[in-house]
């Protein structure tokens, strides 16, 4: 894990970390397929004063019918949680500076060595290009993929109906990554690149994970996981 920077910012220090940081994402090619799949989530409590972070590790494995072709099938690995409080204020689009410790704090806590993070929040679909998800794979040098359930920004033409579909998500004329269709007749989910990837990689990596829900195992996991933490 990497040390970045500090965490005790003002707002503008930490835009300024923002555009920073942004310029170190790097869109490499995802090389080896992985194996070993982590899913972040985070929480607040009611009253936002404390957060709780979840990430479940899975391992895939093959495909046990044709029916599952096309998708991959997980066993458990490992859960690891932290909860703290919330030193950060809300300020949109600086959110990853209230959640990104908490999801550190849960990740130090893993006895394996994840190849991927799926995380739920934005990679660079971002105004300065900075997501949790690209903010946490930076910290934490891995591959990492923003999975989003919501637009953040960005403009895009509403993908085919079908499990599979995607299509372009645009801030102006860069494109920042793609709404992708995880099952058919389902809102889709917001997925761009977080770090060590490119957004094919991430949009393949996306439908690979995800089984019979919308979301992704992983990340379905770990949200199911800081629902129950936070109660």
């Amino acid at each position: 894990m990497l040390d970045l920077h500090e965490w005790d910012l003002s707002y503008s220090e930490a835009r300024e970390v923002q555009l920073r940081l942004a310029q170190k994402v790097r869109f490499e090619r995802v090389r080896r397929e992985p194996k070993i799949v982590a899913g972040l989530d985070c929480a607040f409590t009611e009253g936002g004063k404390r957060i709780v972070a979840a990430v479940v590790v899975l391992r895939k494995v093959a495909a046990s019918t044709p029916k599952e072709l096309g998708m991959a099938s997980f066993e458990p690995v490992e859960t690891a949680s932290a909860s703290m409080d919330v030193t950060f204020p809300y300020i949109p689009g600086l959110l990853s500076f209230r959640e990104a410790p908490a999801c550190l704090a849960a990740v130090t806590k893993l006895e394996s060595s994840p190849d991927l993070f799926l995380i739920d929040g934005q990679g660079i679909a971002h105004p300065r290009r900075l997501g949790l998800a690209a903010h946490l794979g930076l910290l934490l040098d891995r591959p990492t993929i923003g999975c989003a359930k919501s637009r953040l920004i960005g403009t895009f033409d509403e993908p085919a109906a079908e499990k599979g579909a995607h299509s372009p998500l645009y801030d102006g004329d860069e494109m920042i990554g793609a709404v992708v269709r995880t099952r058919t007749k389902v809102k889709p989910l917001f997925v761009s690149v977080g770090h060590r990837c490119r957004l094919d990689d991430a949009i393949r990596l996306t439908l690979l994970c995800t089984t019979k829900y919308r979301l992704p195992e992983p990340t379905r996991l770990a949200h199911q996981t800081v629902s129950r933490l936070k109660r």
